[in-house]
Formats: C-alpha cells, structure tokens, sequence
C-alpha cells in the first residue's frame, strides 16, 4: 500500500484526452479554440484549432480530427468564409460516416444546410435538408422535421417557388395540428395562403 496521495492537478475528468494523467496539449489546444470561438474571437480560435488540428493528425486521433475540422468550419461560418467552411465540414463528415456516426452526421448536415443556403447552392442545401427529414422521421422526431421543413420553405421562397413553400407550411401546420397546437397551425396555414 502507497502512502503517496494524488496532488489535485493530477484529477481530471473522464472524458479528457489524457497524456501522463493530465489533458493532452492538443486537446487543451481544441478546448481554448472552442472557448475562443464561443467568444466570437475568429481568428485566434482559427489559429489555436488549427494547431490542435495538426496534433491530432500527428497522434492520427480521427475524433480530434473531426471534432477540429467542425469547429474550423463554424469558424468560417462566422467569417463569411463558407468555401473554406464547406471543406472542413466535408472532413469532419469523411470521418463521421467512416465511424459510423449518425447523430454527427445529422449536425454536420444542418451545417451543410447553413453553407449551401449562404453559397447560393439552393438544390445542394435542399438535397440535404431531405436527408435531415428522413433522418427525423426515421426517429420520430416532429420538432426536428418541422423545423427541417420551415428551412426547406425558406429555400423554396429564395428560388421562387412559393406553391413548394406553401406545401411545406401546409404539412407543418398538419404536424401541429396533430399535438393538438392548433393556434401554431393557423399561423403556418395563413402562412401558406399567403404565398398562393
């Protein structure tokens, strides 16, 4: 029996990526990348995610990898930046479907939705918008489908196309109809006869 007692800086939660009991230099890196990038600070998030990028590739910790590539691409989101945001997102999704990583994959493709949308990609964002809703539907999620559904009208009034719109409220307003949210149903349904 040891009569050594563990010093504090040694305790670090579970889910760290450890390195001799403590959190790993590159995962530190991602962690004040992420914190910087909450803190709308771009480009020293950009600078501190990259770093931990390549420290992941070193180590080849494909979740780093990924979780870095995601979050370079909400750095370029909020940067405007949505070719470079497109790239990383593609990375991140490489390694989620190679994992085998369904509610990553779904994140990612709201992402996916959000870029496609800014980079005028309408039949890109709503390619991808059908596979987020077959996504809900297949877990029987409402919420998640109405809301995939009031981003597919959004795109369908950006091309033009109010009578795709118009269905789109319409089966938002049959889904709120069925919980019984009949005041929010009215208000899609007017929406609708708005757009006819």
């Amino acid at each position: 029996m040891s009569d050594k007692i563990q010093s504090l800086d040694e305790i670090a939660p579970m889910n760290k990526s450890k390195q001799g009991g403590k959190e790993s230099p590159h995962q530190a890196e991602y962690n004040e990348g992420k914190q910087l990038l909450e803190n709308g600070e771009t480009g020293p998030a950009a600078v501190a995610l990259h770093n931990a990028m390549i420290g992941f590739e070193e180590e080849q910790n494909e979740n780093g990898i990924a979780n870095a590539a995601n979050q370079l691409g909400l750095v370029c989101i909020q940067r405007q930046e949505y070719e470079k945001a497109l790239s990383h997102f593609q990375r991140a999704e490489k390694i989620c479907q190679k994992l085998d990583d369904p509610l990553s994959l779904a994140w990612l493709t709201k992402q996916f939705i959000v870029v496609y949308t800014a980079l005028e990609q309408y039949k890109d964002a709503l390619g991808r918008c059908l596979d987020l809703l077959d996504h809900y539907r297949a877990n029987n999620d409402p919420r998640g489908s109405v809301q995939t559904l009031d981003k597919i009208a959004e795109i369908y009034i950006k091309t033009g196309e109010k009578e795709k719109a118009a269905d789109a409220y319409k089966t938002i307003a049959s889904i709120h109809r069925n919980f019984k949210h009949g005041k929010i149903a009215d208000e899609y349904l007017q929406k609708a006869e708005e757009l006819q």
